[in-house]
């Protein structure tokens, strides 16, 4: 497959997910063109993308919404894959200002959708998320847990996810639906827990911590649900289209222990962490199934939680030039 050429197209790729995804493909399949459609919002940055990748004929960036039939149905008609990132993805900005969320996690979902019908692919690649699931009401959570969204966010990739669903089913849709879990690694922006501790640490900065510090996560590096989408990408269409793919470690880890974690990784005090009180639409817990995604594409996770935020922390602290020009944003919509 390596030598085979394939045209990609991915959305909001210059995220951080997206990018990590885009240089992982770009290192493994070098002959693969790879489109980039992205209106890079805050959380949208190239320079995620690899240099070497940038500098070469497979790559087109085109600046645009999702929500853009006309540059979405263009892109698309040139494509094998799509691969579906492009969303509004934070939770507490979704509870004040929630508009924008629908609009490009729903109706960007369906103009690209649309497109697919209207110009088929080899493989449409949703990613959703586990938060479309809320809180866990059996542990651990299997594909077939009831959607129960907490937030605004997490209403809007439900939507955008049973959207995808009833498409593969009217249309046809060459689909999979994937649900992460709680994804951290380098280039992840600092509103979100990990990065925001580990540059708060760095900056002897404290860690503000949301209630008890009890609710529990399945944190997994980004390097293996690169992995997994690759694989996703890859396996036999009758083992994967129309089916929903959880991505978690199958282990779940409370967020006082993280802020715990990071400021031993940076060696700094315990006295940093600071708690403040819990945010509207909070999920108590989060754990991924791992037997479906096991069963159909051989794939578990393989970077443990303290390797994985030894790999981060060493990011954070060798590419502040990166992060610093967004430690204003960090206060706007971090853990407050």
């Amino acid at each position: 497959m390596t030598s085979h050429k394939k045209n990609l197209l991915v959305t909001g790729g210059a995220g951080f997910i997206g990018s990590n995804f885009i240089n992982y493909i770009h290192k493994k399949y070098p002959n693969y063109k790879i489109q980039l459609l992205d209106a890079l919002t805050y959380a949208g940055n190239l320079e995620n993308i690899s240099n070497n990748l940038k500098s070469n004929g497979h790559f087109q960036f085109s600046h645009g919404n999702v929500t853009q039939p006309d540059i979405v149905n263009q892109l698309v008609s040139d494509s094998d894959i799509v691969v579906h990132f492009a969303a509004e993805s934070h939770v507490t900005r979704s509870i004040y200002d929630n508009s924008l969320f629908f609009e490009t996690d729903v109706i960007g979902t369906q103009v690209l959708a649309n497109a697919i019908v209207n110009h088929p692919v080899e493989r449409f690649i949703h990613i959703s998320s586990s938060e479309v699931y809320g809180t866990a009401i059996n542990a651990p959570m299997t594909e077939d847990h009831p959607l129960n969204p907490m937030s605004p966010y997490a209403a809007a990739k439900a939507g955008a996810d049973r959207l995808v669903y009833s498409y593969v089913h009217t249309y046809g849709l060459p689909a999979v639906i994937v649900r992460p879990f709680n994804n951290y690694g380098p280039f992840q922006h600092l509103e979100k827990a990990i990065p925001n501790f580990i540059t708060s640490a760095l900056n002897d900065q404290k860690l503000t911590v949301h209630g008890g510090g009890k609710s529990l996560r399945d944190w997994m590096f980004v390097e293996d649900t690169c992995e997994a989408l690759d694989l996703i990408m890859h396996a036999d269409s009758k083992k994967v289209v129309g089916e929903a793919i959880n991505l978690g470690t199958g282990i779940d880890t409370d967020i006082l222990t993280i802020a715990q974690k990071v400021l031993g990784l940076v060696d700094k005090s315990q006295n940093l962490i600071e708690h403040v009180k819990d945010r509207p639409g909070q999920v108590s817990r989060h754990i991924s199934s791992t037997e479906k995604a096991h069963r159909l594409l051989g794939w578990t996770a393989k970077i443990d939680l303290d390797d994985g935020l030894q790999q981060t922390v060493e990011f954070y602290k060798n590419n502040k030039q990166w992060w610093e020009k967004f430690l204003w944003m960090k206060e706007l919509w971090g853990q407050k």
